[in-house]
């Protein structure tokens, strides 16, 4: 069934990987604007976040409960997994019994959509890291838990029904045109759909560090972000919500993307 303009619009939720950094301050934030108040003025401009802190250390309650008291109901968080998750499969009971403790703030309030839990290059389709998310998966229930890879070896239809099976969300990317990277597929194998924009930089994809200002330097342009309209359009036909993200953080690049394919969207959905 065809889905109309309102309802196309109002089951996309647009937003940032992240929204404290310094070199926000004048491009998005005003000058003067204390940081506490960061994700306050954030939520007056977009109605979901992709917190990344969660990445680099394990949450406590009360840091994600100051979140939710920043933001209106309606506000969607949805949280990047631990490093020693996903980048070196820890299976350790004490790290994932910490973190997912923390999550309950968010839980109470219905406002966690989701756990984001993004590989790096490294992890490929191989039988040991499928049996790895398969556990990960049972670990993290119920919690709805979207899987970004980095690798092309995932790119398989196989895969999609597997994923279908676990009830783990393929995370749509956008990022640059090189041997092994994921391309731009567009598919929805939970009731939500995602994607992820990380910029367009070949020359300094593999040579930066993860997280290097230069990897994630990158303003798309309108023709860059209309490219998606369609796909999105897609992604929104098939699912109950779809959450698209950006992550080309430097200098507030994000927030203006973000903000023009809000605008986009609701001239073309």
């Amino acid at each position: 069934m065809e889905t109309s303009r309102a309802d196309a619009s109002g089951r996309v939720r647009v937003g940032t990987s992240g929204y404290s950094f310094k070199d926000w301050v004048g491009s998005f934030y005003p000058a003067g604007l204390k940081p506490a108040d960061q994700l306050a003025f954030y939520a007056q401009r977009f109605d979901c976040v992709e917190v990344n802190v969660t990445y680099y250390r394990v949450p406590d309650a009360k840091l994600l409960d100051g979140m939710l008291q920043r933001t209106p109901d309606g506000f969607d968080f949805i949280l990047k997994l631990h490093g020693d998750m996903t980048h070196k499969r820890s299976r350790d009971p004490v790290l994932y019994r910490d973190f997912t403790a923390a999550l309950a703030p968010l839980v109470d309030a219905g406002r966690l959509q989701g756990l984001l839990a993004q590989f790096p290059y490294g992890f490929k389709n191989t039988q040991e890291n499928r049996a790895f998310l398969a556990e990960l998966r049972q670990t993290l229930e119920p919690h709805a838990l979207f899987t970004e890879f980095r690798h092309e070896s995932w790119v398989a239809e196989p895969v999609f029904g597997w994923l279908r099976n676990l009830q783990l969300g393929w995370v749509c990317v956008d990022e640059p045109p090189l041997p092994g990277l994921v391309p731009p597929i567009v598919r929805a194998t939970t009731d939500r759909g995602y994607v992820r924009f990380h910029g367009r930089n070949s020359k300094t994809w593999f040579d930066a560090g993860p997280e290097t200002g230069d990897r994630y330097d990158y303003l798309y342009s309108e023709a860059e972000l209309r490219e998606w309209v369609t796909r999105i359009r897609q992604l929104v036909q098939e699912t109950r919500t779809t959450y698209v993200f950006f992550n080309n953080c430097h200098a507030g690049q994000a927030p203006a993307n973000a903000q023009a394919l809000k605008e986009l969207l609701a001239s073309f959905c």
